[in-house]
This record gives structure tokens, C-alpha cells and sequence, in this order.
């Protein structure tokens, strides 16, 4: 039973089971809950956003042993927890910020530039999630500023 409840979460509801490339699919998952969430306000989204990472730790926690590999392709609640917080630090509510964040979000987190590919290396559940997080940061950060400044 719990093995089947950290699946579930790991996959982001089995959204990292979809044949092709699990980590866009979970990106577009993030970006498709943040809009039907209708870009959620400060408390909400950084509530939903702690949410993940504490239930997304959990399930990464185990996703080892459940597919055999340290960061195993079908575990996508790593990106989902990135891509939020791209959108909520870049304050991206129309569709321009909305898909440059996710645009940014996804080349940061395949190229995995210094210093997010080395929060890989820390392993286990940490690892899993750091550099998404750390990718997502970044993104989020880029699309701010780029915003001030056009």
C-alpha cells in the first residue's frame, strides 16, 4: 500500500510513466496545475509549493527501490516541484512568462549548467530534488528580470 501511494506521488499521479520524455511530461503537468489554479496567489502557491517538496522528498525517498535506479526516469515529482517554483518566482501569470519559465526551466534542467548538476551528485531523495529545485530558481529568476527590464 505504501509502495503504491510513493509510486503514485513519485510519477506525479503515473504522469512519469508516459512513453517519451517523463520530465517534460511532468513539467507540463506543474505548468497545467499552476493555470488551473488560476496562477495562485503568494500564500497559496509557496504552501502548494512547500507541500510538494515535503511529499515529493517522501516519495523520492523510496524511488530507488522501487524502479532500481538513483534517479530514476519515471519520478517526475522533481520537476513538478521546479517548474512551480520557476512560475512562482518569476510572478509569471501571462502566457509569455508562462512559457518562457517553462521553456527555461526544461533547458536548465537537461543542460544541468554548474552549479545544478553538481546538487545531482548529493544522492539519494536530496539529490533528486535539488537540482530541479535549483533549476527552477534560476528560471524563475531569469524571467523576473527579464520582465523588468521589457
Amino acid at each position: 500500500m505504501l509502495k503504491g501511494l510513493k509510486e503514485f506521488v513519485a510519477t506525479f499521479a503515473y504522469v512519469g510513466h508516459l512513453p517519451g520524455a517523463p520530465g517534460t511530461c511532468g513539467s507540463v503537468a506543474a505548468l497545467s496545475a499552476y493555470v488551473a489554479a488560476g496562477s495562485p496567489s503568494e500564500a497559496y502557491g509557496w504552501a502548494a509549493l512547500a507541500g510538494l517538496v515535503v511529499v515529493g522528498s517522501w516519495a523520492a525517498s523510496g524511488a530507488r527501490e522501487l524502479f532500481g535506479a538513483e534517479d530514476p526516469r519515471p519520478v517526475v515529482i522533481d520537476e513538478v516541484a521546479g517548474m512551480w517554483l520557476a512560475l512562482l518566482v518569476a510572478g509569471a501569470a501571462a502566457w509569455l512568462g508562462l512559457v518562457a519559465a517553462f521553456v527555461l526551466f526544461r533547458l536548465l534542467d537537461i543542460a544541468k549548467p554548474f552549479p545544478i548538476g553538481r546538487l545531482e551528485r548529493i544522492g539519494g531523495w536530496a539529490g533528486i530534488m535539488a537540482d530541479d529545485l535549483a533549476a527552477g530558481l534560476l528560471a524563475g529568476l531569469v524571467v523576473r528580470l527579464a520582465a523588468t527590464m521589457f
